[in-house]
């Protein structure tokens, strides 16, 4: 029995033609439709195709960047994003 071997060792998983975070932001938006209603089932496809068009202009990791600019994660042993004097 052969194994299968990845072609590309660091891509991403995908779902069709989503990648694992843009499909994260469908499954938020549809919790969230499902919850709210009326006319926030248009986030279920605007929401991931203006994330795709936001993460298309930056580099690799935008997601996790992202995160940390927002405030929602905090790297250990770096200063805070909005700091502007660093002294070692």
């Amino acid at each position: 029995m052969k194994a299968r071997f990845p072609q590309y060792l660091s891509s991403p998983y995908q779902i069709l033609w989503f990648e694992s975070d843009e499909i994260v932001m469908i499954f938020i938006a549809f919790i969230l439709a499902l919850t709210v209603g009326s006319y926030t089932w248009i986030l279920l496809f605007a929401g991931p195709w203006l994330y795709r068009r936001m993460k298309l202009k930056y580099p690799r990791g935008f997601l996790k960047h992202l995160l940390v600019i927002i405030g929602l994660v905090k790297i250990h042993g770096y200063p805070d994003f909005f700091e502007e004097e660093f002294r070692e």
